[in-house]
């Protein structure tokens, strides 16, 4: 039998494991996927927006391959150098492959960026989602003015979430201390900002004209910045996808403001160059850019002050160093050939990489799908050799023996079931459990 441990149960992971259980070349496959919190699903469970419910559903997806046989799913395992190092877990296994995705945000590298009220779009997102590394009640918005950097989905999102009415939350598994402080929220103005224009904008259609579909809420841009793209007038030589989003903003723009309650200010060609406050964020410092015929921008040294008492930054993931693997930091990933883990450029035996930690935070879901499938041809071209070294045996005695606690797929269910009653207590649908002593005492109570 090989045994292989996969370290991460998103999409790359869980899809990693479904190219292992599908392969015909090795009819004996043992796969564990591993996972440092006790839930499965990483970004589906804890990056997808809550009202986003048609994405979330991909939860049933991975969970058929995660209840499959020969898949088990072990969570509380932290491979992280304190919980757990890469070369105790590979004693364990024939090989594993890493599938930990891009856990941090990007910078602005700007002066007032490290002022209070100024925070990554992740850790919002990461609020909102009841992530249990998250504080709660991380986040008072009594901000009146808020400022997201970033036009891609991420951005999208939080300006959502923060221009939306409470009660339309309600529905959804959004923990309950974020409901209250976002039912509380004085937000009124949300500034969407990028330094490029609106045909370069990472954002779908689909996500973008949902801003426009909020109740009580104007969706506003000026024509000015429209006109200044260098495809506004003539469009048919960009994708569809492009295309499609300057009709939206078209219509927008030129529709106007309907003066209702919460307004959303789409801007482009602003560059960020400072945050401005003492005790905390009070305004952010923007440059107009122009396009420079090539693609980008350049700087005019014309500049205006939005004010703002939240800025939340969406410029971007990035990979981080896991103790005890290689990484490469001008790129943020685990240096590879084809999902191979390389140590000075050679392959290291029995380790691999898969998802945004192999090839950087780019993609969609289903890009995750092609890249585990390349990295499990690999492992499997080199199934004799890694098949050809002893194991001291069952890989859950080990990891036991190494101090940790693994939660079990009964522990997980455990987690379903008391979210479901918390639901049911409030009056709502089942609603997640945002602390780990919370998620631990469920996970135990079960198994």
């Amino acid at each position: 039998m090989l045994r292989v441990a996969v370290v991460g149960s998103g999409p790359s992971g869980v899809y990693t494991a479904e190219s292992l259980t599908r392969q015909t070349a090795l009819p004996d496959v043992a796969v564990d996927v591993l996972d440092r919190l006790p839930c499965p699903y990483g970004l589906v469970r804890y990056g997808v927006a809550p009202d986003h419910e048609k994405i979330k559903s991909l939860q049933g997806a991975l969970r058929r391959v995660l209840e499959q046989p020969g898949v088990r799913f072990l969570g509380n395992v932290p491979v992280d150098g304190a919980g757990l190092a890469p070369a105790q877990l590979l004693s364990l296994y024939h090989a594993v492959v890493y599938c930990v995705g891009a856990s941090t945000d990007r910078h602005l590298g700007i002066p007032g960026e490290d002022l209070p009220g100024s925070v990554s779009a992740t850790s919002f997102v990461s609020w909102y989602s009841a992530h249990p590394d998250t504080p709660p009640n991380g986040f008072v918005l009594n901000a009146r003015s808020a400022v997201v950097i970033g036009v891609g989905n991420v951005a999208v999102d939080v300006t959502r979430i923060l221009a939306r009415g409470p009660g339309e939350l309600r529905h959804t598994d959004v923990p309950e201390a974020a409901l209250r402080a976002l039912g509380a929220s004085r937000v009124r103005d949300v500034h969407m900002v990028g330094r490029r224009g609106p045909s370069q904008a990472k954002f779908t259609t689909k996500e973008l004209r949902e801003l426009g579909q909020l109740s009580d809420v104007d969706v506003t841009v000026r024509p000015d910045e429209l006109a200044m793209d260098p495809f506004a007038a003539d469009p048919a030589a960009l994708p569809a996808v492009a295309r499609r989003n300057l009709e939206a903003l078209r219509g927008w723009a030129e529709r106007g403001p309907q003066d209702r309650p919460r307004r959303i200010h789409l801007r482009f060609f602003l560059r960020p160059v400072e945050l401005l406050g003492t005790e905390r964020v009070a305004a952010v410092r923007l440059e107009r850019t122009v396009p420079d015929g090539c693609g980008g921008v350049v700087g005019t040294g014309r500049f205006e002050e939005v004010e703002a008492q939240l800025v939340l930054r969406s410029v971007g993931y990035r990979g981080v160093p896991l103790p005890g693997l290689p990484f490469d930091a001008k790129r943020g990933i685990v240096p590879n050939d084809a999902g191979r883990v390389l140590r000075d450029g050679v392959p290291s035996p029995g380790e691999y990489v898969a998802g945004w930690i192999k090839r950087g935070p780019t993609g969609v879901i289903g890009t995750n799908r092609p890249c585990a499938k390349e990295t499990v041809t690999s492992l499997l071209d080199d199934a004799d050799r890694l098949s050809a070294r002893s194991l001291p045996g069952e890989p859950l005695d080990g990891l036991r023996e190494f101090g940790l606690d693994p939660v079990p797929w009964s522990g997980w269910l455990g987690i379903e079931a008391a979210e479901a009653a918390l639901g049911r207590t409030l009056d709502r649908g089942p609603v997640k459990i945002a602390d780990w002593a919370g998620l631990l005492a469920a996970a135990r109570a079960a198994s």
